[in-house]
């Protein structure tokens, strides 16, 4: 971390982050298990936003594609990710992820009391329960309790923990700690109801890859740095010490640049401008995009006072968190919302600029309405005006 400081500019590196989130002109991925692998996975919590986020960075893939991906060609898998929130992750990339996700410092919202938190030898009874339980079977959620509570013991089932509209058994807790473990993912869908399985049906071996925590780092700046200790935990939800830590613990294999002034790092070797350097006109990468709830770009990119300025940060951001509103990308930044209706076959799509759309970005947005058309299937038609829709919880 003793080299040089280089100095970037915001447009070179939003240009830098669009190219690689597939999002500038030429820039398509593959695949969509390509494209979520290069933006560290794909936020899923709704999953026709998860399955959108892919598709638009893929010429021509449909929602279909996605859904393939998942459930017949098993190049995806939905499971819980960083954040401990609903992700689409490429299967082959499992072990990597299991073995960061493991060994993060979750932050949860809040600590359960005495009498409801497990312990930890409790914790890997139900976790090796749940593993078993699946090995074989894609179960709902009351199918799984029975069995959870059969190998583990009735303690596991007991209804402690505050929900929506009731209480949840104990070993609920564990749910997202059994995937970080690598033996629970998300099956199809039993009608309206959530199935769980195990992903070693799938991917026969798997185990948490050790010291997999530099590795998904490496990643992730490649796909949203430059960035800052605070800034990756942020994105894991784990707390800033420890990002602190784990960023000094690297020494040499991180390099210090300078965002309009501000320290960021990036992996050593990664830090060449390329095409973000300016040889092309801005038009020529990124013009207008529309981005679904909780998309990548939107979350995992900081500093928020440049990615959502001004207006932006007020109208897109639900207090400092990003993701809760479709945002309209202009050029790398955040300027404005939108939000999409089914109107019988149609979809309606309603944007909201913050500021004036020239002829050229006006026909750039009705090419991105149709995009979105296309991969839902259906007939689509916009307008632009006031999104009266709030944020999405």
């Amino acid at each position: 971390m003793d080299l040089p400081t280089r100095s970037w500019t915001w447009e070179q590196v939003s240009r830098r982050r669009l190219r690689r989130h597939g999002l500038a002109t030429g820039s398509a991925f593959a695949s969509v298990a390509d494209a979520a692998g290069a933006i560290c996975g794909a936020h899923a919590q709704v999953l026709s936003a998860g399955e959108l986020s892919l598709g638009l960075r893929v010429a021509g893939a449909t929602q279909t594609d996605v859904q393939d991906a998942v459930w017949r060609a098993r190049t995806l898998v939905k499971t819980f990710g960083p954040r401990g929130t609903v992700h689409l992750l490429p299967l082959a990339e499992l072990p990597m992820w299991t073995g960061a996700l493991s060994a993060t410092p979750i932050v949860t919202p809040s600590q359960f009391p005495d009498g409801v938190r497990l312990a930890p030898a409790q914790v890997d009874a139900v976790v090796d329960a749940i593993g078993g339980s699946l090995a074989d079977a894609e179960l709902t959620v009351d199918e799984l309790t029975e069995a959870v509570v059969e190998r583990a013991g009735a303690w596991a089932g007991e209804l402690v923990m505050p929900a929506f509209q009731g209480m949840w058994p104990r070993w609920r807790q564990v749910t997202a700690v059994a995937a970080f473990r690598g033996v629970l993912c998300f099956g199809p869908n039993r009608g309206r109801k959530v199935t769980y399985t195990n992903p070693h049906r799938w991917l026969p071996g798997l185990r948490p890859e050790p010291d997999a925590l530099p590795h998904l780092l490496r990643r992730y700046l490649h796909a949203y740095g430059p960035a800052t200790p605070r800034e990756f935990a942020r994105w894991m939800a784990a707390p800033p010490a420890w990002g602190t830590e784990l960023f000094g613990s690297l020494g040499t294999d991180l390099v210090e640049v300078a965002l309009e002034g501000r320290p960021a790092y990036l992996w050593a070797g990664d830090e060449d401008l390329g095409d973000a350097a300016g040889e092309q006109p801005p038009e020529a990468l990124a013009g207008v995009r529309l981005l679904p709830y909780f998309d990548a770009f939107a979350v995992g990119c900081y500093p928020r006072d440049l990615l959502f300025p001004g207006r932006a940060g007020e109208r897109a951001l639900a207090g400092s968190q990003a993701g809760n509103f479709p945002v309209l990308l202009v050029d790398g930044t955040v300027g404005g919302v939108w939000h999409q209706r089914r109107a019988g076959r149609a979809i309606e799509v309603t944007v909201e600029p913050l500021g004036r759309l020239d002829a050229r970005r006006k026909a750039a947005l009705a090419e991105q309405v149709e995009r979105i058309g296309a991969f839902f299937g259906r007939p689509v038609r916009h307008t632009i005006g006031t999104v009266t829709v709030g944020p999405h919880a």
